[in-house]
């Protein structure tokens, strides 16, 4: 079963973007993973393919129609459809690589594109939308963050990375930020590959390679500290 992407947006042109190169663009032509847009203006109902409208209560900018985007909704996913419904909002959940397995895992995911003010929240609660934060800022639209959920999803895929051992010791995957990488040539401008990492004891490349991924995390997110896996002994 392969994972099956629906994007509802107003821009289809912006896929499949980045998504169509690298390792996300062969498993896409392989058939590992399949993405479909879909044009939201195709389901407004009158001559000028409206959208949006102004905010009840008043205040800036438009917000997008319910009766739209419910429409559009369920033709992406009609009854019986067992992908999650997701929202790209800077107010949702954040996104974390553990969110990311768990649809890696699924049968796909169907993702709506919020622009303008936002959604509205009828929509959000009538069909049971998930939101998802990509981080603490604002974008023009759900496209890009919606590029960086199916990115990270993608790469998770099986087969869709020559290694499969690439992924496990990676930022956030125990908890921690990833360790230093260093590569030929042996010394660089005066600074030279830490002597552990060329040393063949791999019990103390692993201890090294923790340590220096505890004293990263406890500088950029110590946040992340608490939750972090023990190392294997």
């Amino acid at each position: 079963m392969s994972f099956s992407a629906s994007v509802l947006t107003l821009y289809p042109e912006m896929f499949p973007g980045a998504l169509g190169l690298s390792l996300a663009g062969r498993a896409l032509e392989a058939g590992t993973w399949s993405l479909e847009t879909i044009q939201i203006r195709d389901f407004a109902t009158d001559r000028h393919r409206t959208v949006d409208d102004t905010p009840a209560g008043g205040g800036a900018g438009m917000v997008m129609r319910a009766d739209v985007l419910t429409k559009a909704i369920d033709y992406a996913s009609p009854e019986g459809d067992a992908r999650p419904r997701l929202l790209m909002s800077p107010r949702g959940k954040p996104l974390t690589q553990a969110r990311v397995r768990e649809l890696a895992a699924g049968p796909g995911a169907v993702i709506l594109c919020g622009r303008f003010e936002g959604v509205d929240q009828r929509v959000i609660d009538a069909r049971e939308l998930e939101e998802v934060s990509i981080g603490d800022f604002i974008l023009s639209g759900g496209e890009p963050a919606a590029l960086v959920l199916l990115d990270a999803v993608v790469r998770l895929l099986p087969g869709v990375m020559g290694n499969a051992m690439s992924g496990e010791e990676e930022s956030f995957e125990n908890g921690l930020l990833e360790h230093p990488h260093y590569t030929r040539p042996q010394e660089f401008e005066g600074r030279d590959i830490p002597e552990v990492l060329i040393s063949g004891n791999h019990k103390k490349i692993a201890a090294w390679r923790r340590a220096e991924s505890e004293r990263l995390t406890a500088e950029r997110r110590p946040d992340l500290l608490a939750a972090a896996q023990p190392l294997a002994k």
